[in-house]
């Protein structure tokens, strides 16, 4: 048989693949990373060739819109999607809460998640985020221990307050995010009336093969709006769905929300200016460092026809990148790289990236087989090309998207994230901005989700506070007196 022009050879998701011969590996020889999603996606697949709700973000709300692009990025990524000022690319965004099940309230103090899905030229970028810009830890194997605090007691199958300040009091890391959830923004009125964030530390890469490491920012522009939870316990009894409602019913009339999205850069040798480690998720990029720069405007203006098939069925996940985007040093996010596509193959089925919402709109070439949902026949062309490398003009690697390499080095071991760190000091500039009812709030919502907390884990997290602030742990002090 004689070879024929082969079609690129692409992930699921439709992003191109440069060199399927060789797996990532730090130094030659040398152990094989985890960043290594390709490896990881072909190795996870071929282990479900032979299909629940979500764990965490299980109740959520979501539509599909645009971003339209308003500032060249040319000179810090070769993505297309950031390829011209006016360029509009269609995108689904899912917003949840964390803790809750599907059933829970939708005004429920928690953390959001801010999950986006760019249909792009290059297959699907998702970015998934929260609407906050830091996480209470830093280091991925303590993300299952954090996730089981915010469940259900095995014992008593109720939410438990000890289990959460215990494990909070023990990680002085969470301090910032724990500050942010209990002020006014832990509690937003409706996803358009809060920020998203892609809260990990990523990275752009140009055509000429530079790196440089970027933080994602999308600022609401239809202005904050908080719940205190006096408000939202009001809104609960009238309704547990207030977001769905909001969203949708908003959408419907016309009232089309829309966020500015933004980008921090920082070229890939800079990372010196920064006296703390930028790859850690509990910390933010101050604005006075790395400022801001516009990248295009988000408007979300189409309601879902089906809940189930174009929300729930949404699959998100950070190994879905395109030429122009990578990863970066970030624990956390090089944990989640593997993490989210591995649950959905178990939520969803094997090819959960076949589903029309989660479908790619540009071509897809890959060679994965059989499994669970194997609706869609990718060897109808080339039937013997089931296989790779081979002769009959399968999906081949491209080369020239290859994306530069990390310049990474160290030796591999189980760093102590806590060695050096400094929890305190940006809680603390959060702390100092709060004006004195922001201040009054924040101690009045610690001190109600510390109660029934054992007075030894009440005082260990006070310590904590104390180092924050003294003014932290006296007014949250206060605030649970008042209320014994």
């Amino acid at each position: 048989m004689t070879e024929t022009t082969a079609p690129r050879l692409t992930t699921t998701a439709g992003s191109p693949i440069a060199d399927n011969q060789n797996s990532l590996t730090m130094g030659h020889p040398g152990p094989v990373a985890l960043q290594d999603w390709q490896l990881i996606e072909k190795l996870a697949h071929q282990n479900r060739e032979r299909i629940p709700a979500r764990v965490v973000h299980a109740k959520g709300w979501g539509a599909f819109g645009t971003l339209t692009v308003t500032n060249d990025l040319a000179r810090w990524s070769r993505a297309k999607i950031f390829s011209e000022v006016g360029k509009k690319t269609d995108l689904l965004i899912r917003f949840s809460t964390v803790a809750g099940e599907q059933g829970a309230a939708d005004a429920e103090r928690d953390v959001r998640g801010f999950a986006i899905k760019f249909y792009t030229e290059e297959g699907n970028w998702d970015l998934v985020g929260n609407n906050t810009p830091v996480f209470f830890i830093r280091d991925p194997l303590k993300f299952p221990d954090f996730i089981h605090t915010q469940k259900r007691h095995p014992a008593t199958n109720l939410r438990s307050p000890t289990a959460m300040w215990d494990f909070w009091s023990l990680s002085p890391e969470s301090l910032h995010q724990v500050t942010i959830l209990f002020s006014d923004r832990g509690l937003p009125v409706a996803p358009m009336y809060m920020n998203g964030y892609g809260s990990h530390t990523y990275s752009f890469w140009n055509e000429a093969g530079e790196r440089f490491w970027v933080k994602f920012h999308f600022k609401t522009l239809q202005g904050h709006r908080h719940y205190t939870n006096a408000e939202a316990g009001e809104v609960i009894a009238k309704s547990r769905e207030s977001y769905q409602e909001e969203l949708f019913g908003g959408i419907a009339a016309g009232r089309f929300p829309r966020w500015k999205m933004q980008v921090q850069v920082v070229a890939e040798e800079d990372v010196a200016k920064f006296d703390f480690d930028p790859f850690d998720l509990t910390k933010v990029w101050p604005h006075a460092l790395v400022p801001l720069e516009d990248v295009g405007i988000v408007e979300l203006n189409r309601n879902a026809s089906n809940y189930f098939a174009e929300i729930e069925q949404a699959a998100f996940s950070p190994s879905n990148m395109v030429p122009g985007i990578g990863a970066s040093p970030d624990r956390m996010l090089q944990a989640r790289i593997f993490s989210y596509a591995d649950a959905h193959r178990y939520r969803l089925g094997t090819h959960y990236e076949a589903l029309p919402v989660n479908t790619p709109k540009c071509p897809v070439a890959h060679y994965h087989k059989d499994g669970a949902m194997r609706f869609f026949d990718n060897f109808q062309r080339t039937p013997d090309a089931y296989y790779e490398p081979n002769s009959f003009s399968g999906p081949r690697q491209d080369p020239s998207v290859a994306e530069p390499p990390l310049k990474i080095s160290g030796e591999m071991a189980r760093h102590d994230h806590r060695v050096g760190n400094d929890d305190f000091r940006q809680p603390r500039a959060l702390f100092e901005l709060f004006d004195a009812g922001e201040k009054a709030r924040l101690y009045a919502n610690v001190a109600a989700a510390m109660a029934g907390v054992p007075e030894f884990i009440v005082e260990r997290q006070l310590a904590l506070f104390e180092k924050v602030h003294p003014d932290y742990a006296a007014g949250v002090r206060a605030a649970l007196a008042a209320t014994a």
